[in-house]
């Protein structure tokens, strides 16, 4: 593995870009290995993302795979595909033999079928080969397809002494070091090693006086964001993984800077869904793309907007002979959507963070009580407003009734269908988004015209 750098205050200016782009352009290796010297592998791939693709992989053909595989990792997806296109098999073989197999697994998965079993079969460390090969069999968004095989583990038959030297030995092929993992002749996971505990102990001591049985862990099929809520609980570096509950063989270990991937993984697909994004996509993607991704949603906004037509059209005599409850139409939808988006996002992140406790039914009442206690706040503001405008009780009442209404029925709504998705076992983040903001639209405008009507004698 390349060295890491310390360069917390790396910036890119068009200056520096423009002084490499300058180097490529008259071929001056020497100076832009020296100018790359200087900086994190990180940071050379984020000025590797601002060149065309021509530039990158002049950069990438003349530094070494030391320093290329961990750039690979940290460049844009889209960028780290196109050159990988540009690579031979033999050549993308050389990069990940660099990397530890979880990031190798990574790249490989990423590259299309055909050109996988190419790859690996270019790959020249046997034991590196069959580890990559084995991650790649394991299901997405499983521990196993996130874990990396490189771990320090010890027997508990081993001596101080002689522990101490394996470990030197194993050491060198892992990057950090957060865990010492104690294992049985079977490779059964059985407890952890204390660094402190191993360098005081005598050196004539067995492993087995002195571990510590007591290690979280996952099986090799848990799901990845099961296995983020325990190292977010539990506040740990690294959690082994093992075959499965009854069988506790090693199979390797999942670290920090991988959970971290996952949940912003996740936060991103959220936020897209929240905002009726059906597909991942970024800024940069087609036109085609960003389209078959927005349009679903946006459909559902259209089918909305006729629903909301209808209804208002069905109450075309309560328009005729009052006409201002039209022009508070748009309030009580903004309300309802509001209130409706406010509730789902509450109980979204609840349940991404396992703090929703108890049941549905003590959810919803609870939310009943808060949306009618906001409700009536707010009732009170608009029945003042009203019948200082127009200096009519009855319309103004009839307003704000209609608004504790709609609010209360927004945020039951809010409230349930997140619940409800996820015990269904879909993804409630599409709670918080167009869904729930054109339901409530048009629950909140018939709720409205038909309290309206009701209270006016229309």
């Amino acid at each position: 593995m390349s060295e890491e750098k310390e360069n917390s205050q790396f910036q890119l200016t068009d200056a520096l870009l423009e002084q490499v782009e300058l180097l490529i352009e008259t071929q001056n290796d020497k100076e832009l290995k020296q100018v790359f010297d200087e900086f994190h592998y990180a940071d050379i791939a984020e000025i590797l993302d601002e060149l065309n693709l021509e530039q990158a992989m002049y950069v990438i053909k003349l530094l070494d795979s030391e320093t290329t595989a961990d750039i690979l990792m940290e460049l844009d997806e889209d960028n780290r595909e196109k050159v990988l296109k540009n690579l031979s098999a033999k050549e993308i073989a050389e990069e990940v033999e660099e990397l530890d197999t979880d990031d190798a697994a990574d790249i490989i998965a990423e590259l299309p079928e055909e050109r996988q079993q190419a790859v690996i079969d270019q790959i020249e460390d046997e034991a590196h080969k069959a580890e990559i090969t084995e991650l790649l069999t394991y299901e997405d968004d499983t521990a196993g397809s996130l874990m990396a095989k490189e771990l320090v583990k010890v027997y508990e038959t081993w001596t101080v002494a002689g522990c101490l030297r394996r470990i030197r030995a194993q050491a060198k092929d892992v990057k950090r070091v957060h865990s010492i993992y104690v294992v049985d002749k079977q490779e059964k996971l059985i407890g952890r090693l204390s660094l402190k505990d191993l360098i005081v102990a005598k050196s004539e001591q067995k492993i087995a006086d002195i571990y510590i049985s007591n290690v979280d862990y996952v099986n090799v099929n848990e799901d990845v964001e099961e296995i983020a809520k325990i190292m977010a609980k539990y506040d740990l570096e690294a959690i082994p993984v093992i075959e499965s509950d009854d069988n506790k063989v090693l199979l390797g270990r999942i670290t920090i800077d991988d959970i971290v991937d996952v949940l912003k993984e996740e936060a991103d697909r959220d936020y897209q869904m929240a905002a009726g994004i059906t597909s991942d996509v970024e800024a940069d993607d087609s036109i085609l793309q960003l389209t078959k991704a927005r349009l679903p949603w946006l459909f559902l906004g259209l089918v909305g907007g006729v629903g909301a037509f209808l209804i208002m059209e069905g109450f075309h005599e309560a328009f005729s002979k009052y006409a201002v409850l039209f022009f508070f139409t748009p309030l009580i939808a903004a309300m309802a959507g509001n209130v409706g988006v406010q509730s789902s996002a509450i109980i979204v992140q609840g349940l991404a963070n396992d703090d929703v406790k108890g049941s549905i039914n003590s959810r919803l009442f609870k939310e009943m009580l808060l949306a009618a206690l906001n409700g009536v706040i707010l009732a009170l503001f608009l029945f003042l407003f009203v019948w200082a405008v127009q200096g009519k009780a009855n319309t103004a009442l009839a307003v704000s009734i209609s608004l504790v209404v709609v609010i209360i029925v927004a945020g039951l709504i809010g409230t349930f269908v997140p619940l409800f998705l996820d015990k269904r076992g879909i993804d409630p983040a599409i709670a918080t988004g167009p869904f729930i903001t054109t339901s409530n639209d048009i629950f909140g405008i018939l709720i409205y015209f038909s309290i309206a009507k009701l209270i006016l004698g229309i």
